[in-house]
């Protein structure tokens, strides 16, 4: 009888830990407010609102370092002012887990499209990227962007000759 209880008892922690963690449904739909408003360009400080004040964020740039909150401001402002029209199309969002556990965490991953207009030359433009976003007391506290930012903006910058050969 011990053992069939141990059994059920284990087997009842292992499906339950492996399932969707209780906070992955409203962190998605932060996300999906968060990325409606870098689109809409409406309000910054509406997507600030959804940061934690200790936020580690990775910029897509190569060689960033992380930055905290009010430099994530300014590197969404500097998203806002370089393009227009901008849409982030989702593949998909994805539990994320802890590293350590490998346990869902509520964190939310995704893989999608960004399409917009680049406000200087009006070049349309698209990026497949990633992204992460872990949460806090209901608020991003870490995550990142990954895709080719740089490459990104090179692609858009006005068509300029050859240097001349001397």
């Amino acid at each position: 009888m011990k053992k069939l209880l141990f059994i059920t008892l284990t087997t009842l922690f292992i499906s339950c830990s492996q399932g969707i963690h209780p906070d992955f449904d409203a962190n998605v739909e932060s996300i999906k407010t968060f990325l409606e408003l870098q689109g809409t360009e409406a309000d910054l400080q509406a997507q600030l609102d959804l940061v934690h004040a200790d936020l580690k964020w990775q910029p897509a740039f190569h060689g960033s370092p992380q930055i905290g909150k009010a430099e994530f401001g300014e590197y969404l402002k500097g998203w806002h002012d370089a393009m227009e029209r901008v849409v982030y199309t989702p593949v998909n969002y994805l539990p994320g887990v802890l590293a350590e556990t490998g346990l869902p965490d509520g964190s939310v991953r995704s893989y999608g499209k960004w399409t917009g207009i680049h406000s200087e030359t009006g070049k349309r433009w698209e990026v497949i990227s990633y992204h992460t976003w872990d949460f806090k007391d209901g608020l991003i506290i870490s995550g990142g962007d990954y895709f080719d930012a740089g490459g990104l903006l090179a692609s858009l910058q006005e068509d300029t000759p050859p240097p001349s050969e001397e």
